[in-house]
């Protein structure tokens, strides 16, 4: 794809990572300008009249009953973006920025903001020139990332943008800063997944685990899609494996860390699918409030900033990743273990004192709890009740549980990584042959880039390159 078109309607969360991270021009359809076209008149005409609009002939929040005089527009609409940059934190990577920008301009699209295409083009200049908002990440609630959105549009002024009646509060409406959060993190998450199920795989054949567990029938038992999915990938990987050989496994049933694996992959992508689903259900959305109504002739006050549908998504998402982390933790721990490996403590290749990977636990142990700590539901959460004098007293806060999405997809990676070098290593000591059509691969390309540790050898490695390429799907296309 040479260029994205913006519809307001058919933006996916690979679109996303693809402006945000790759630089994909983007334009605006014509269908959409005519919408904000027609806004943009209506909300001009309303204006001059006696009825109160609010944010367009009103002031906002608290002071949304003090009526806006058209010769106070200009000095309103600088005041208010200022009014509103109350953000705290280091700035977030520009990825974010450029995401919250896209998202922004393709609900201006719908044609529900009191904003002149002029302003979308602004936006889309933006994102074409390479531009990256430096946003703060705290101090948006989760009700519109007022904070946020007002650095966004503030960068945008200092590129010579100047905004009319009724625009600022317009372009201030809006989940960007979490939605931008999201989808990167998603984008993320969706490759990951995949990713996790080649380091089940590889930790199977590594713990000379029983491949029952993978049973097709599993799943025509238990008819949730994404165990269906886990079994079939986790399958194929391992199609030729040594594991399918007659006296292969040596439990029974093995610790339900590795008899659970798929049904908690499932599980994980199920939450994926739900997150997907209602991400890119708000890519695609009207944040405005209030809601211009041009087929009617109106500007109706809403709600539809509210986002707790994506708020209670990301929530279920890192919960449902933690469980991941969790498992892979405990899989690495038994690996270690050498009454649960059958092989030695800490995969030493000698019966010496050397620790090997005994170690390693330690901060598998760490990476998982970090996650559950970040899995706490932040949707639940109520700060304050007395934000703009009392009127904002429900709130989601997104941006937090976008935020922890971001940084639990980081761990995972490198929890994964650490469980790939376990399994290899397990591999090794066992001298068994041959692995799956997939794991094989998968564990060539692991030593590529962390050795065997050896006799007089200490863990000494940086697992930043396998947590990368964890992040892109573990180099498996299946």
């Amino acid at each position: 794809m040479d260029e994205l078109i913006l519809t307001g309607a058919r933006l996916i969360v690979e679109d996303v990572a693809a402006v945000a991270r790759d630089g994909l021009p983007v334009a605006l359809s014509s269908e959409a300008t005519r919408r904000m076209r027609a806004a943009s008149e209506l909300a001009a005409r309303l204006a001059e009249g006696d009825q109160p609009v609010y944010g367009l002939n009103t002031g906002v929040g608290a002071l949304r009953e003090v009526r806006q005089s058209a010769e106070d527009a200009g000095r309103f609409a600088r005041l208010t973006i200022q009014a509103h940059r109350t953000s705290h934190g280091d700035p977030l990577p520009g990825e974010v920025g450029r995401a919250a920008l896209l998202h922004r301009v393709n609900a201006l699209c719908r044609g529900h903001s009191m904003v002149r295409p002029e302003v979308a083009d602004a936006f889309v200049a933006a994102l074409n020139d390479g531009a990256a908002p430096q946003l703060p990440p705290i101090g948006s609630l989760g009700q519109s990332d007022l904070p946020a959105m007002a650095e966004l549009i503030d960068a945008l002024q200092a590129r010579g943008l100047v905004l009319e009646r009724g625009e600022p509060l317009a372009l201030l409406n809006g989940n960007s800063l979490s939605v931008g959060i999201g989808a990167l993190a998603l984008a993320d998450t969706a490759r990951l997944l995949d990713a996790y199920d080649v380091v089940g795989a590889l930790s199977l054949e590594g713990f000379a685990g029983n491949p029952s567990v993978l049973h097709p029938h599993v799943a025509d038992a238990r008819p949730f899609r994404g165990l269906a999915t886990s079994i079939g990938r986790m399958r194929t990987l391992l199609e030729g494996s040594y594991l399918w050989q007659p006296g292969a496994p040596r439990n029974l049933q093995d610790p339900l860390s590795f008899r659970t694996l798929p049904q908690v992959l499932g599980a994980a992508r199920d939450a994926f699918g739900h997150a997907h689903m209602q991400l890119e259900t708000e890519l695609n959305a009207s944040g405005d409030n209030p809601m211009v109504v041009a087929s009617e002739g109106r500007i109706v006050s809403v709600g539809n900033f509210d986002v707790t549908p994506v708020a209670a998504a990301l929530d279920l998402m890192r919960i449902a990743m933690a469980q991941v982390m969790t498992a892979s933790c405990e899989r690495i721990q038994k690996h270690l273990a050498g009454h649960w490996s059958g092989i030695s403590t800490g995969l030493r290749s000698t019966d010496t004192p050397d620790d090997a990977l005994a170690l390693v636990g330690g901060g598998a142990a760490a990476l998982a709890a970090e996650a559950r700590l970040l899995a706490m539901p932040v949707s639940l959460e109520l700060p304050t009740s007395t934000v703009a004098g009392g009127i904002e007293d429900h709130l989601t806060m997104a941006p937090l549980g976008a935020r922890r999405l971001a940084e639990t997809v980081g761990l995972a990676a490198r929890l994964g990584a650490l469980e790939l070098v376990v399994s290899a290593q397990a591999i090794d000591l066992r001298g068994v042959e041959p692995l799956g059509a997939g794991t094989g691969p998968v564990r060539a390309r692991a030593r590529e880039l962390v050795p065997f540790i050896g006799v007089g050898e200490a863990w000494d490695q940086d697992l930043s390159a396998l947590a990368a390429w964890m992040l892109k799907g573990a180099g498996v296309g299946i």
